[in-house]
């Protein structure tokens, strides 16, 4: 590893303690280096404060004027919720600025990195691309395709099953397994479940036991059907919950949910007659949501992957065997083995007793 990969390492590191706050902004890290020694360093905490480059400024010990800036994302050039960091960059008189990642959104994309190079400031770029992609996946996809990054978890026996055949599923997975998955939930900007699941398991679908911001709770109910007691419609102070439903306004149940402040949204119905969940992704990334974890239930499971919605697929399996029981993917209508979905496994680990598959749909 040359000098520059460690620096960049350095900075993905720093960028990774933003994760669950900066949403929908990016990870960014930034690391300033002077005469072979970091001198400054900083990361983008939460979503409307400084970026990365400007704390690296801040917090720099001595004079940065010639100094190299490290950062994982090309720096910004527009103004947004913060002044442009270029600005600061030139402002400083930073001799010369690493990148590892072209920014995908089309107010900077190559602005940032050129208006730099226009003032004489070095600019070299693609150091550890990959890795820094990889960081930043949800918002390069939310980017480049206008839909968030969906991922779908879900825990199962080792025989698949992800509750018994009465509806019986607390708890398959293990306590550590279940820390895990609120890592998740705190790593996305909403979480989505149907509202069987609600009417079976009563869940409160908040972040309890790591630190972290709670999601948006999303329920899809097409029908209307959960009741007013549910959990999910509580504590509406401490974690937002929209419902998605094929209902109008002027239906009754509709007026009675929007009467109580829990927010209601009308979407289209596909053609069996449930919400449409392309139609529903798609408003939700208007809406600045970049990225949705999918928790169930096996409708909900099925219906994603069928329409290719999901990107990432987290598996906890549980080393257990019940048999008869609920199947944790309907049928996809895949007859033929060619038309696989195919997956790529990332990373394979035991938590407790369990083990946690992180895949990514090819």
């Amino acid at each position: 590893m040359n000098n520059d990969e460690y620096y960049m390492q350095s900075a993905l590191k720093l960028a990774r303690k933003g994760n669950g706050y900066v949403s929908p902004n990016p990870l960014v890290g930034a690391v300033i280096v002077k005469n072979g020694r970091v001198i400054g360093q900083g990361y983008h905490q939460r979503y409307g404060g400084h970026h990365a480059e400007v704390n690296a400024i801040k917090n720099s010990r001595e004079d940065i004027a010639g100094a190299t800036l490290y950062v994982n994302l090309e720096p910004c050039c527009h103004e947004g919720k913060t002044p442009p960091c270029v600005e600061s960059i030139i402002r400083h008189k930073i001799g010369k600025v690493v990148i590892g990642s072209i920014d995908p959104n089309p107010l900077v994309s190559c602005g940032g990195l050129n208006y730099l190079h226009s003032q004489g400031i070095v600019v070299e770029t693609g150091i550890l691309e990959k890795e820094c992609r990889s960081l930043n996946e949800i918002f390069f996809h939310y980017m480049e395709t206008g839909l968030p990054f969906v991922t779908v978890k879900y825990a199962q026996t080792f025989d698949g099953r992800i509750a018994t055949a009465s509806g019986q599923s607390q708890w398959i997975s293990s306590e550590a397994a279940r820390k895990f998955a609120h890592q998740l939930r705190a790593g996305h900007d909403a979480i989505l479940v149907g509202a069987q699941t609600v009417i079976q398991d009563n869940p409160e679908l908040t972040v309890r036991h790591v630190r972290g911001r709670n999601p948006l709770r999303v329920v899809v109910d097409s029908g209307l059907r959960i009741p007013a007691q549910a959990k999910i419609l509580q504590n509406q102070s401490d974690a937002k919950t929209l419902i998605a439903t094929t209902k109008t306004a002027d239906d009754p149940q509709f007026q009675r949910i929007a009467a109580s402040g829990i927010e209601i949204i009308n979407i289209a119905a596909d053609n069996q007659g449930k919400v449409d969940l392309k139609k529903m992704f798609k408003i939700f990334a208007a809406r600045g949501i970049s990225s949705i974890l999918v928790e169930g239930g096996a409708k909900i499971i099925t219906s994603v992957l069928q329409n290719d919605l999901a990107c990432r697929l987290v598996a906890i399996i549980a080393p257990k065997i019940i048999g008869r029981g609920i199947e944790a993917i309907g049928d996809l209508q895949i007859s033929d083995l060619k038309y696989a979905k195919q997956l790529s496994f990332q990373i394979i680990k035991r938590l407790g007793p369990d083990i946690m598959i992180d895949s990514r749909l090819r």
